[in-house]
Protein backbone atom coordinates (compact mmCIF):
# COMPACT_ATOMS: atom_id res chain seq x y z
CA UNK A 1 0.00 0.00 0.00
CA UNK A 2 2.94 2.32 0.51
CA UNK A 3 6.61 2.84 -0.24
CA UNK A 4 8.84 3.55 2.75
CA UNK A 5 12.09 4.50 1.03
CA UNK A 6 11.90 7.41 -1.43
CA UNK A 7 14.50 10.12 -2.09
CA UNK A 8 13.59 13.56 -3.40
CA UNK A 9 15.44 16.61 -4.71
CA UNK A 10 16.02 17.64 -1.11
CA UNK A 11 18.97 15.23 -1.21
CA UNK A 12 20.01 13.05 -4.17
CA UNK A 13 16.64 12.45 -5.83
CA UNK A 14 15.57 13.94 -9.15
CA UNK A 15 12.06 15.18 -8.34
CA UNK A 16 10.19 17.19 -5.72
CA UNK A 17 8.23 15.68 -2.84
CA UNK A 18 4.97 16.56 -4.56
CA UNK A 19 6.08 15.00 -7.85
CA UNK A 20 7.14 11.81 -6.11
CA UNK A 21 3.87 11.66 -4.19
CA UNK A 22 1.81 12.11 -7.36
CA UNK A 23 3.84 9.42 -9.16
CA UNK A 24 3.34 7.03 -6.23
CA UNK A 25 -0.39 7.71 -6.25
CA UNK A 26 -0.53 7.09 -10.01
CA UNK A 27 1.31 3.82 -9.41
CA UNK A 28 -1.53 2.74 -7.12
CA UNK A 29 -0.06 3.49 -3.72
CA UNK A 30 -1.84 5.32 -0.91
CA UNK A 31 1.22 6.68 0.94
CA UNK A 32 4.97 7.11 0.84
CA UNK A 33 7.68 8.01 3.31
CA UNK A 34 10.17 10.69 2.34
CA UNK A 35 13.57 9.31 3.34
CA UNK A 36 16.20 11.75 2.19
CA UNK A 37 19.76 11.21 3.36
CA UNK A 38 21.20 12.89 6.45
CA UNK A 39 24.06 15.29 6.95
CA UNK A 40 27.02 12.88 7.10
CA UNK A 41 26.35 11.82 3.51
CA UNK A 42 27.50 15.09 2.02
CA UNK A 43 27.94 13.53 -1.43
CA UNK A 44 24.16 13.06 -1.50
CA UNK A 45 23.41 16.56 -0.14
CA UNK A 46 22.24 15.05 3.14
CA UNK A 47 19.87 17.02 5.35
CA UNK A 48 20.97 18.59 8.60
CA UNK A 49 18.43 19.00 11.37
CA UNK A 50 17.37 22.48 10.29
CA UNK A 51 16.61 21.31 6.75
CA UNK A 52 14.83 18.21 8.06
CA UNK A 53 12.46 20.39 10.09
CA UNK A 54 11.85 22.62 7.06
CA UNK A 55 11.08 19.55 4.99
CA UNK A 56 8.60 18.41 7.63
CA UNK A 57 6.72 21.69 7.30
CA UNK A 58 6.54 21.26 3.53
CA UNK A 59 5.17 17.74 3.99
CA UNK A 60 2.48 19.08 6.33
CA UNK A 61 1.42 21.61 3.68
CA UNK A 62 1.33 18.98 0.96
CA UNK A 63 -0.76 16.62 3.08
CA UNK A 64 -3.40 19.33 3.36
CA UNK A 65 -3.33 19.76 -0.41
CA UNK A 66 -3.27 16.13 -1.57
CA UNK A 67 -6.46 14.09 -1.68
CA UNK A 68 -6.50 10.36 -1.03
CA UNK A 69 -2.78 10.15 -0.38
CA UNK A 70 -0.50 10.65 2.62
CA UNK A 71 3.16 11.63 2.86
CA UNK A 72 4.97 10.41 5.96
CA UNK A 73 7.88 12.26 7.55
CA UNK A 74 10.88 9.98 7.61
CA UNK A 75 14.60 9.81 6.94
CA UNK A 76 17.41 7.53 5.83
CA UNK A 77 19.52 8.30 8.85
CA UNK A 78 23.16 7.36 8.48
CA UNK A 79 24.71 5.03 11.04
CA UNK A 80 28.07 6.44 12.12
CA UNK A 81 31.19 4.32 12.57
CA UNK A 82 30.54 3.93 16.30
CA UNK A 83 26.89 2.93 15.80
CA UNK A 84 25.41 6.27 16.84
CA UNK A 85 22.95 8.03 14.55
CA UNK A 86 23.50 11.06 12.35
CA UNK A 87 20.62 13.04 13.91
CA UNK A 88 19.87 13.94 17.50
CA UNK A 89 16.83 12.52 19.27
CA UNK A 90 15.06 15.89 19.17
CA UNK A 91 15.03 15.73 15.36
CA UNK A 92 14.09 12.05 15.24
CA UNK A 93 11.06 12.73 17.46
CA UNK A 94 9.55 14.93 14.73
CA UNK A 95 9.32 11.98 12.31
CA UNK A 96 6.60 9.41 11.69
CA UNK A 97 9.17 6.71 10.86
CA UNK A 98 12.88 6.49 11.58
CA UNK A 99 14.89 4.37 9.15
CA UNK A 100 18.63 3.84 9.27
CA UNK A 101 21.33 2.63 6.88
CA UNK A 102 25.07 2.11 6.57
CA UNK A 103 26.87 3.98 3.78
CA UNK A 104 30.35 4.72 5.14
CA UNK A 105 33.25 2.75 6.63
CA UNK A 106 32.17 -0.37 4.81
CA UNK A 107 35.55 -2.08 5.30
CA UNK A 108 35.23 -2.65 9.02
CA UNK A 109 35.97 -6.11 10.40
CA UNK A 110 32.95 -8.37 10.89
CA UNK A 111 32.91 -8.14 14.71
CA UNK A 112 33.12 -4.34 14.70
CA UNK A 113 30.56 -3.90 11.91
CA UNK A 114 28.15 -6.22 13.66
CA UNK A 115 28.52 -4.35 16.96
CA UNK A 116 28.08 -1.04 15.13
CA UNK A 117 24.80 -2.13 13.54
CA UNK A 118 23.40 -3.71 16.68
CA UNK A 119 24.09 -0.52 18.64
CA UNK A 120 22.06 1.40 16.04
CA UNK A 121 19.22 -1.14 16.18
CA UNK A 122 19.04 -0.66 19.95
CA UNK A 123 18.16 3.02 19.55
CA UNK A 124 14.59 3.41 20.86
CA UNK A 125 13.37 5.51 17.93
CA UNK A 126 14.58 3.21 15.13
CA UNK A 127 11.87 1.41 13.17
CA UNK A 128 13.48 0.11 9.95
CA UNK A 129 16.96 -0.97 8.85
CA UNK A 130 17.43 -0.23 5.13
CA UNK A 131 19.38 -2.53 2.74
CA UNK A 132 20.90 -4.36 5.71
CA UNK A 133 23.92 -6.01 4.05
CA UNK A 134 24.94 -3.16 1.73
CA UNK A 135 25.19 -5.28 -1.40
CA UNK A 136 24.50 -4.13 -4.96
CA UNK A 137 23.99 -7.04 -7.34
CA UNK A 138 26.89 -7.44 -9.80
CA UNK A 139 28.52 -4.28 -8.41
CA UNK A 140 29.67 -4.93 -4.85
CA UNK A 141 29.42 -7.64 -2.23
CA UNK A 142 27.95 -7.41 1.24
CA UNK A 143 30.08 -5.79 3.91
CA UNK A 144 31.44 -8.15 6.54
CA UNK A 145 28.66 -8.63 9.11
CA UNK A 146 27.19 -11.44 11.19
CA UNK A 147 23.63 -11.44 9.88
CA UNK A 148 22.57 -14.15 12.31
CA UNK A 149 23.23 -11.72 15.16
CA UNK A 150 21.74 -8.75 13.28
CA UNK A 151 18.49 -10.60 12.56
CA UNK A 152 18.25 -11.71 16.19
CA UNK A 153 18.84 -8.10 17.29
CA UNK A 154 16.12 -6.89 14.91
CA UNK A 155 13.74 -9.29 16.63
CA UNK A 156 14.86 -8.26 20.12
CA UNK A 157 14.57 -4.53 19.43
CA UNK A 158 11.52 -4.78 17.18
CA UNK A 159 13.12 -3.30 14.06
CA UNK A 160 11.85 -4.20 10.59
CA UNK A 161 14.31 -5.21 7.88
CA UNK A 162 14.04 -3.89 4.36
CA UNK A 163 13.75 -5.85 1.13
CA UNK A 164 15.04 -3.26 -1.32
CA UNK A 165 13.70 -3.54 -4.88
CA UNK A 166 16.46 -1.55 -6.57
CA UNK A 167 19.59 -3.13 -7.99
CA UNK A 168 20.53 -3.91 -4.40
CA UNK A 169 17.88 -6.67 -3.96
CA UNK A 170 18.89 -6.56 -0.32
CA UNK A 171 17.91 -8.63 1.71
CA UNK A 172 19.10 -11.81 0.08
CA UNK A 173 16.24 -14.35 -0.03
CA UNK A 174 18.01 -16.61 2.48
CA UNK A 175 18.04 -13.83 5.04
CA UNK A 176 14.41 -13.05 4.22
CA UNK A 177 13.46 -16.59 5.15
CA UNK A 178 15.60 -16.50 8.27
CA UNK A 179 13.99 -13.24 9.39
CA UNK A 180 10.49 -14.60 8.83
CA UNK A 181 11.28 -17.77 10.76
CA UNK A 182 12.35 -15.62 13.73
CA UNK A 183 9.25 -13.41 13.51
CA UNK A 184 11.07 -10.31 12.24
CA UNK A 185 8.86 -8.04 10.14
CA UNK A 186 9.88 -6.82 6.69
CA UNK A 187 9.17 -3.82 4.51
CA UNK A 188 9.40 -3.87 0.70
CA UNK A 189 10.59 -0.59 -0.83
CA UNK A 190 11.55 0.83 -4.20
CA UNK A 191 14.43 3.08 -3.07
CA UNK A 192 13.11 5.38 -5.79
CA UNK A 193 15.21 8.41 -6.66
CA UNK A 194 12.92 9.47 -9.53
CA UNK A 195 9.29 9.20 -10.56
CA UNK A 196 10.07 6.31 -12.91
CA UNK A 197 11.48 4.03 -10.22
CA UNK A 198 8.36 2.95 -8.35
CA UNK A 199 8.40 -0.11 -10.61
CA UNK A 200 11.29 -1.28 -8.40
CA UNK A 201 8.57 -2.38 -5.97
CA UNK A 202 7.76 -5.27 -8.30
CA UNK A 203 11.33 -6.57 -7.97
CA UNK A 204 11.21 -6.10 -4.21
CA UNK A 205 8.02 -8.14 -4.02
CA UNK A 206 9.60 -10.87 -6.15
CA UNK A 207 12.67 -10.90 -3.89
CA UNK A 208 10.51 -11.17 -0.77
CA UNK A 209 8.58 -14.05 -2.33
CA UNK A 210 11.84 -15.87 -3.03
CA UNK A 211 12.29 -15.90 0.75
CA UNK A 212 8.71 -17.16 1.19
CA UNK A 213 7.39 -13.90 2.59
CA UNK A 214 3.62 -13.48 2.87
CA UNK A 215 1.67 -10.20 3.09
CA UNK A 216 1.39 -10.66 6.85
CA UNK A 217 5.19 -10.56 7.09
CA UNK A 218 5.40 -7.17 5.32
CA UNK A 219 4.44 -4.06 7.27
CA UNK A 220 3.71 -1.80 4.30
CA UNK A 221 0.86 -4.03 3.23
CA UNK A 222 -0.98 -2.16 5.98
CA UNK A 223 -2.69 1.23 5.77
CA UNK A 224 -0.71 4.31 6.71
CA UNK A 225 -2.72 4.74 9.91
CA UNK A 226 -2.17 1.14 11.01
CA UNK A 227 1.51 1.30 10.12
CA UNK A 228 2.06 4.51 12.08
CA UNK A 229 0.17 3.06 15.04
CA UNK A 230 2.56 0.09 15.10
CA UNK A 231 5.63 2.30 15.00
CA UNK A 232 4.21 4.78 17.51
CA UNK A 233 3.46 1.95 19.92
CA UNK A 234 7.04 0.71 19.64
CA UNK A 235 8.51 4.15 20.36
CA UNK A 236 6.18 4.66 23.34
CA UNK A 237 7.05 1.23 24.77
CA UNK A 238 10.79 2.00 24.67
Amino acid sequence: KGDLQVQTDWSDGSHSIEQMAQAAKNFGLSYLAVTDHTQSLTIANGLDEKRLLAQGKEIEKLNKKLKGFRILKSTECDVKKDGSLDLRDAALRTLDIVSISVHSNRNMKKKEMTARIIRALKHPFVHIFFHPTGRIVNVRNEYEVDMDLVIKAAREYNVALEVNGSERLDLHEGYVRQAIDLGVKLVVNSDAHSIEQFTNLEYGIAQARRGWAKPTDVLNTKTANDLCAIFSKKSSAR
